[in-house]
């Protein structure tokens, strides 16, 4: 895979390095506020292998992301299909997780923009979802900002207990026309 490239930022494969700010990341409650837990070690150094395994088959997912300047793991973002049945799967979704010292920055949006690119030009998909607990104003106004949709088709997600306030989540999405009109 060749690196995808923003003014501010590298999306690339994982390296060995990134296991340990990632884990800082994942163990942030912040960070993980709208995600059932936060991860132990051992559960972060495995979905980063998973990521990375999918990103060696497919030759894409969840890319890292690094800034430019510093050199430093900011966290991820990129697509995924979900392996979990979910109301509307088969799919693509796109995602993101930063720490929390790259909040408010534009990373999220600016990676997440690369990445919508790679999808409907390089993968050539006809869309792309995204979807988090109907809490996390902070994602939904990211996914506006790609131009997504909000579907209004809020599930439980499956992963999550019933009784929980993260149950609820939102879809958005958006149609590879909607995103070459946004880019004319």
């Amino acid at each position: 895979m060749n690196n995808l490239n923003t003014a501010r930022l590298i999306l690339r494969e994982w390296k060995q390095e990134d296991f340990v700010p990632f884990y800082r990341l994942n163990s942030d409650p912040e960070v993980m506020a709208f995600f059932p837990s936060i991860l132990s070690r051992g559960e972060s150094d495995e979905l980063a292998g998973e990521i990375q395994r999918r990103i060696s088959e497919n030759g894409w997912g969840f890319w890292a992301v690094e800034e430019k300047d510093s050199g430093r793991f900011v966290g991820f973002v990129g697509l995924n299909q979900p392996k979990i049945a979910l109301p509307f799967t088969p799919c693509v979704e796109i995602g993101w997780r930063l720490g929390r010292e790259y909040w408010g920055r534009g990373y999220a949006t600016e990676a997440a923009c690369r990445s919508l690119e790679y999808a409907f030009v390089q993968l050539g998909l006809d869309e792309v979802v995204a979807f988090t607990a109907a809490l996390n104003k902070r994602s939904e106004s990211v996914m506006r900002r790609l131009g997504m949709d909000n579907t209004s088709r809020n599930f439980s997600h499956p992963a999550v207990p019933a009784d929980s306030a993260l149950c609820e989540h939102v879809l958005y999405k958006i149609s590879r026309k909607q995103w070459g009109a946004r880019r004319a």
